[in-house]
């Protein structure tokens, strides 16, 4: 049904709580920069307006952390755009504070705890190749 695949990618090795707070953050940086992929506002039989979601399904996956950077490093290989967390995000309580722990590492010293992309099915596939549905 769609020739592209919305994909966050998280490390197993996370608590729950973790996981789940990585995914929405990744997950809000994508419908940022891909508007195209939200759709509608949805309304209950009552008349109700609730906000409008993706389009499309949100492939969540995992990976251990060697795993996790080869998706980065093939991420930018492939010059596809993402939304990147990395483990120095926890200390931190703001955006401000994020990006500025964020700027400090290069791609090769990031702890990546997360990441998120959306691409042509068969770039994002190469890209985590490995990465497993999250159970």
């Amino acid at each position: 049904m769609f020739d592209t695949k919305f994909v966050v990618v998280v490390r197993e090795d996370m608590a729950v709580w973790q996981k789940l707070n990585v995914t929405a953050f990744l997950s809000t940086g994508i419908a940022a920069a891909k508007p195209d992929l939200i759709g509608e506002a949805y309304r209950d039989a009552e008349g109700n307006s609730y906000h409008s979601m993706s389009i499309q399904p949100i492939i969540i996956l995992s990976a251990d952390e060697m795993l996790i950077r080869k998706i980065h490093a093939r991420a930018l290989q492939r010059g596809v755009k993402s939304s990147l967390y990395i483990e120095d995000m926890f200390a931190t309580g703001h955006d401000v504070a994020n990006r500025a722990v964020f700027e400090k590492f290069a791609p090769d010293d990031a702890r990546v705890v997360g990441i998120a992309f959306h691409a042509d099915k068969k770039i994002a596939d190469k890209i985590t190749k490995g990465a497993r549905m999250h159970a």
